[in-house]
C-alpha cells in the first residue's frame, strides 16, 4: 500500500516543483511528514530526505527514509543549518505557535536554504466571500469542537499577508507564489476581483503614511490580486532564508 498525499490535489507536485528550482539543494526535512509520500517523492527526484512527525507512520507503509519524532510547537531536534531546505505541507495551520516553528526552520535551514509552505487559501475571494457572509472560510466552515480539540484542528488558519509577515518576520524572504490549482468554482468570483483591487488600494494608500512601508504594500498588493492567490485552492509560497 503506498503512503497518502494526505493534503490537496497537486500540492506535492507544485511543492516538488518549487524545491527542484532549488539547484543547490540535496538534504530536505519533510515535517510534518505524514505518512511520507512526500518523502518518496524527495528519494524519486534524488534528494536526501529526513521526516519529523509527532508519531512515525512511516514504517508500517514500508517507506525507507530517516524519521525523527518532533513537536512543531516545541524546539526541533536538529542541530542549526541541518538541512538545504525545510518543506511544511498543509502543517502550519494546526500549530499553537506557529511563530516558534518559523523560528525553529528558520535555524535548522543554512542561509540561503528555502523553507516552502503550504497552507489552505483564505485569501482566496472565494474564501473571503464566505468570512463574509459567515464568519468562516472555505477550510474552517463550521466552529471547532472546543470539548474535543485534536491535531487536525485548524487553529490557525493564515492570510497571504499574515503568512509573509510571518516569514519575513523571522529572516526570511518570499521569492515565490504558487497554488495547487483554481477549481471551476473560483472563477465565479472574477467580478470581484477588480472590486477587490480598488478597494484594497485605496486603504492601503489611506491607512499607510509610511513611505518604506508604502513601498512594501505595493508588493504585498501585486501578490494580493495574483491569480493564485486570489482563486488559487491552497496557497503554497517558497521563501529564502536570508
Amino acid at each position: 500500500m503506498r503512503p497518502r498525499e494526505l493534503t490537496s490535489k497537486n500540492t506535492h507536485a507544485v511543492v516538488a516543483r518549487l524545491l527542484a528550482a532549488e539547484r543547490q539543494c540535496r538534504v530536505v526535512l519533510d515535517i510534518p511528514c505524514g505518512e511520507g509520500a512526500f518523502l518518496e517523492r524527495l528519494r524519486e527526484l534524488g534528494l536526501d530526505g529526513h521526516g519529523a512527525d509527532i508519531v512515525n507512520r512511516l514504517t508500517p507503509l514500508g517507506v525507507s527514509a530517516p524519521f525523527t519524532a518532533a513537536d512543531m510547537n516545541a524546539p526541533l531536534p536538529f542541530t542549526d543549518g541541518a538541512f538545504d531546505a525545510v518543506v511544511c505541507i498543509d502543517g502550519i495551520e494546526h500549530l499553537e505557535r506557529p511563530f516558534d516553528f518559523v523560528r525553529e526552520c528558520r535555524r535548522v535551514v543554512r542561509p540561503g536554504g528555502a523553507l516552502i509552505v503550504s497552507t489552505p487559501n483564505i485569501s482566496a475571494l472565494r474564501s473571503r466571500w464566505r468570512w463574509l457572509l459567515t464568519g468562516f472560510h472555505n477550510k474552517g466552515k463550521v466552529p471547532l469542537d472546543e470539548q474535543a480539540p485534536n491535531p487536525w484542528h485548524h487553529v490557525n488558519l493564515f492570510s497571504f499577508p499574515a503568512l509573509r509577515y510571518l516569514l519575513h518576520r523571522h529572516g526570511f524572504v518570499i521569492t515565490a507564489v504558487a497554488t495547487n490549482r483554481v477549481k471551476p468554482v473560483s472563477w465565479l468570483y472574477l467580478p470581484l476581483w477588480p472590486v477587490s483591487a480598488l478597494v484594497t488600494a485605496v486603504a492601503f494608500r489611506r491607512w499607510e503614511k509610511d513611505p518604506a512601508q508604502r513601498g512594501r504594500n505595493a508588493e504585498i498588493f501585486r501578490q494580493l490580486l495574483a491569480p493564485a492567490v486570489a482563486f488559487g485552492e491552497t496557497l503554497i509560497v517558497k521563501a529564502v532564508r536570508q
